[in-house]
């Protein structure tokens, strides 16, 4: 059987930012122009965690690192490589091996910044000649900048953290998204005529600053092993906060992401929902009571209305 040609793009990926993308878009370009398949090339870990021992919270699951490429850049493949292994593999090796002969790379593109190899001894520079002297096309993507200030996944965690999330936005060409699957909580938004969906933040993913955010919400499919299979559902409008709930989680345990997803009906239980997080509307703080905390998020749902409406104008 033949085998298949790839044009593939090099790197982590955290967040599918701008910088990112215009590595994805080169490769779809190309693969588009060599009739062959258009992928991403990423490890299972995060390559700076790994090596420096620090821990550093991802602004992506490979779920959704893998949903966003294909969704905005029209990547087919992942490619999803073990960091612990690819670590020690020659540079060379890497390229010729491992890229040309068992990926089937026709040419591949990477950041100004991009190591790999062995002792990261792998540059951009050499996996340009080392592909030259193969004959597999390559292109090494300038740095991306924003108003002067470089995209990179270190400043839009800043942005994140901080609860920053339309500025972070822009950094990564979308919302920020975080997935999960619903999981029972009190069932106070029940009592209060706002029923929220529960989901627990990704292990190792990034919480964004706490607060209530404007958001959409898409209801994803049902496993495809399951019966009956459901298909995608939204994108609805949803009041979310994330945090502790101080109200009425007096001890402060347990982050938690809880969107009150508006004009929807269902049972949401083992669904798995994907969040666009657009714009903090206030910080979370801890009320009165009940009724005070009911009346605000009333006024959190009329202020997310009013956000999306005035997008939605805005893009007419």
């Amino acid at each position: 059987m033949e085998k298949q040609r790839r044009v593939i793009a090099l790197g982590f990926f955290d967040g599918v930012h701008l910088g990112h993308g215009a590595l994805l878009q080169a490769v779809k370009e190309t693969a588009d122009c060599l009739e062959a398949i258009p992928c991403a090339f990423t490890f299972d870990k995060s390559p700076t965690a790994a090596l420096t021992g620090q821990t550093i919270p991802l602004l992506s699951t490979l779920e959704d690192r893998t949903e966003l490429m294909a969704q905005l850049y029209g990547i087919k493949s992942v490619i999803i490589a073990p960091f612990d292994t690819m670590q020690h593999m020659d540079w060379e090796e890497f390229i010729a091996d491992y890229l040309v002969e068992k990926m089937g790379a026709v040419h591949v593109v990477a950041g100004h910044d991009f190591r790999f190899g062995y002792m990261g001894e792998g540059s951009p520079e050499r996996l340009r000649a080392k592909c030259q002297a193969l004959g597999v096309g390559c292109d090494i993507i300038p740095k991306v900048e924003l108003d002067g200030v470089t995209v990179s996944s270190t400043h839009i965690r800043g942005l994140v953290e901080r609860g920053e999330l339309e500025e972070a936005g822009r950094f990564l060409g979308h919302p920020f998204v975080l997935s999960g699957p619903v999981v029972h909580g009190s069932e106070l938004g029940r009592t209060l005529g706002t029923p929220t969906a529960n989901l627990l933040i990704p292990q190792g993913v990034i919480a964004p600053g706490f607060g209530v955010y404007a958001a959409k919400v898409r209801v994803l499919p049902d496993d495809p092993g399951r019966q009956p299979s459901r298909p995608e559902e939204g994108p609805y409008l949803a009041v979310t906060n994330v945090g502790v709930r101080p109200t009425v989680n007096p001890a402060l345990s347990g982050v938690t992401v809880e969107p009150w997803i508006l004009d929807f009906a269902g049972d949401l239980y083992g669904r798995t929902l994907r969040l666009e997080l657009y714009r903090r509307l206030r910080l979370e703080r801890r009320f009165s009571g009940v009724d005070e905390l009911r009346s605000a998020i009333l006024e959190n749902a009329a202020q997310t209305r009013a956000y999306f409406a005035a997008k939605e104008r805005a893009s007419c």
